[in-house]
């Protein structure tokens, strides 16, 4: 039992040093006989791993979907990940992950699973600037050190940009109530942004531009991070202060380079940056990840895609 804690531990201590655990999967190849590239998903995320179980097909139903499944009372959708890539496999879907994002359970079913691997995030490069596809978020580099360039290479689902595929999520924010007004920030200052996922930008791009909010929008936590460095020398060259060019940082958690803790923490540890408001928007749901959140010293939390909670979250962060 000790031991057991102890690992659990290890797993939840992983936040404060921008690494994270990643299963590995196949979900086939071009041919079947092809055992196909590596794919990965975040511990995190994953809820349990099943052999795979009689499926349930309610009419209606269409690719990727495969069905339902009864896993102890709860029923679940089942999506055929390899249908989205374009795989195929040589006996079919065998194993069912079982998986929380954005407050929603869904199980992915896929050919195999490899073993789980410990990675610090900035062996996680953005597949937008490495061709990645469309529904491939990041690659991350195994077995390797970063000047060395070799060893495996796996693709991360946008697992986001798949569930939006299958059910496309509201991106229209408004405010909440009709006693709220829309939030009003200094004059020349913005909101820094960063979200590895398109369909997450898509939806914070709209959001913000909804309550008239000037932006600028990264796709890592290295990049916001480089952004705000780059304000900070300008506000001091002008003789103004942080706050007049920024005034509030949106992040996802997930992300290449440098994830969303890790950004959090870079903020809250510079005197210049304290003060700035910081709300984290990930779909790592659950009270464990809230309670990051809060070790982390951000100022908010909220879940994907609940759209009314984040506009609150800007609006209660920016007043």
């Amino acid at each position: 039992m000790d031991e057991f804690q102890k690992e659990i531990d290890e797993r939840t201590n992983l936040t404060s040093s921008n690494m994270f655990e990643m299963l590995l999967f196949r979900l086939g190849g071009v041919t079947a006989d092809d055992p196909g590239e590596l794919f990965g998903i975040n511990v995190f995320k994953i809820r349990e791993i099943v052999p795979m179980i009689p499926v349930t097909k309610a009419a209606g139903t269409e690719p990727p979907i495969l069905g339902m499944v009864n896993i102890r009372g709860q029923i679940i959708s089942v999506i055929d990940l390899s249908a989205i890539a374009g795989c195929v496999t040589k006996n079919g879907p065998n194993i069912l992950l079982i998986t929380e994002y954005a407050r929603r359970t869904q199980a992915f079913a896929v050919e195999s699973v490899e073993e789980i691997v410990r990675l610090d995030w900035s062996k996680v490069m953005s597949a937008e600037s490495n061709n990645g596809g469309d529904i491939v978020t990041s690659i991350a580099r195994l077995d390797s050190d970063a000047e060395s360039g070799g060893g495996r290479l796996v693709q991360v689902l946008d697992v986001e940009q798949i569930l939006n595929m299958i059910a496309p999520v509201e991106t229209s924010m408004t405010v909440t109530t009709e006693k709220t007004a829309k939030p009003v920030i200094r004059p020349g200052s913005v909101v820094l942004a960063a979200d590895d996922s398109k369909v997450a930008r898509a939806l914070i791009e709209q959001g913000l531009t909804d309550l008239g909010i000037p932006f600028i929008m990264g796709k890592t936590g290295k990049e916001t991070w480089l952004q705000l460095l780059q304000l900070a020398a300008e506000a001091e060259r002008e003789g103004k202060t942080i706050k007049d060019k920024v005034a509030m940082v949106l992040t996802d958690i997930e992300m290449p380079e440098m994830d969303g803790f890790t950004l959090t923490r870079n903020i809250k540890g510079d005197e210049r940056f304290k003060s700035l408001p910081v709300v984290i928007h990930s779909s790592l749901s659950g009270s464990a990840n809230e309670d990051h959140v809060k070790t982390a010293g951000a100022n908010g939390y909220v879940a994907k895609f609940a759209v009314d909670e984040l506009a609150l979250a800007i609006q209660n962060a920016l007043a």
